[in-house]
């Protein structure tokens, strides 16, 4: 086996003890440095993973030279900088979604990186996972037909802050309602040609909770939701002229999936995670690197770009706007 991918990882919240988690669960890497802004963060997250190196600031652990690859977990409105920020210190990037706060920030980053020559890729981890390889496979295998219509929400309740601060790049929609979008686009393969939406914008002016119909080109449709103060049934479906796939319970996350035709289920299949979903990601950032690719096939950097742009359009739509645009 090749050396082990060194991790270091940019933030110590939730999403960050989960990949963490993740990266734990594999033989071919180790997380190296932890970097967070205070060191009582960096040692607390240090000492609960056995990680060695531990930085006080954002800048320590870019700088770090005994690490290969850097997880950015910090909060929406830190991608931009925090991306750059390691990729000029010569690291490869994997950065947690959304990539950034529109595409002119993520264009600013991509170009960075091809500049300095690093891997960097969106941490889009639904693509990853087994269930929604599988679903995607029946499709190119002509399972369901032409896709048609694909129907998914996420929609939760919670008093998290920063979800709800437009400082930092807050709302339904780039926290979680990337995930329905994605699961269009991938079942489409493409973007939609019309965009139509509804959001309603809180106290704060971030969307509490919007919808989104997508049209695409042939007369295919979406229908797609996302909230943070309104809880949503998980299942994604993926409907064709001759089947329908059921991403089952959390469609991003999903570990089971369904193939249904003339109202029977004639197929259905129990995908488990290696450890929790985010290992194969971290897998996929192995592989590219390993292989010498600046980008991922899987999560390229048109794709991340032109999913910003459609966000772009959605948020114009409402007029909402984020300070640091």
């Amino acid at each position: 086996m090749s050396e082990p991918i060194r991790w270091g990882i940019i933030g110590t919240g939730h999403i960050a003890n989960t990949f963490a988690t993740a990266i734990a669960a594999l033989d071919d890497a180790v997380i190296q440095a932890v970097g967070s802004r205070t060191e009582a963060s960096a040692n607390a997250f240090a000492d609960k993973y056995g990680i060695a190196n531990r930085h006080g600031s954002y800048e320590a652990l870019a700088n770090d030279p005994e690490i290969d690859a850097v997880y950015i977990a910090t909060l929406n409105s830190l991608h931009h900088d925090n991306s750059i920020l390691c990729l000029e210190a010569g690291k490869a990037v994997l950065c947690e979604k959304p990539f950034c706060i529109n595409r002119a920030q993520s264009e600013e980053v991509i170009a960075v990186a091809k500049r300095e020559k690093k891997f960097i890729m969106e941490a889009m981890w639904t693509r990853f996972i087994p269930a929604l390889q599988q679903a995607m496979d029946w499709i190119d295998e002509g399972r369901i037909g032409e896709v048609r219509m694909v129907q998914a929400n996420f929609g939760f309740r919670c008093d998290d802050a920063p979800l709800f601060d437009p400082e930092l790049g807050g709302g339904a929609l780039l926290d979680v309602g990337i995930y329905p979008i994605t699961l269009a686009h991938m079942a489409f393969r493409k973007l939609p040609t019309e965009v139509r939406s509804l959001a309603h914008l809180g106290r704060n002016g971030v969307d509490e909770q919007s919808t989104y119909l997508l049209g695409f080109e042939g007369g295919g449709q979406a229908l797609l939701g996302s909230a943070i103060q309104t809880k949503s049934p998980y299942d994604g479906y993926i409907m064709g002229t001759e089947g329908m796939i059921t991403i089952h319970d959390s469609f991003w996350n999903a570990t089971k999936v369904s193939l249904t035709k003339d109202e029977k289920v004639v197929e259905c299949k129990e995908l488990p995670h290696l450890c929790n979903g985010y290992e194969y990601e971290a897998m996929e950032v192995h592989r590219c690197l390993r292989e010498g690719k600046l980008e991922s096939d899987i999560m390229p950097h048109e794709t991340s770009l032109e999913l910003m742009g459609l966000l772009d359009g959605i948020r114009a739509d409402w007029g909402l706007k984020y300070p640091m645009e």
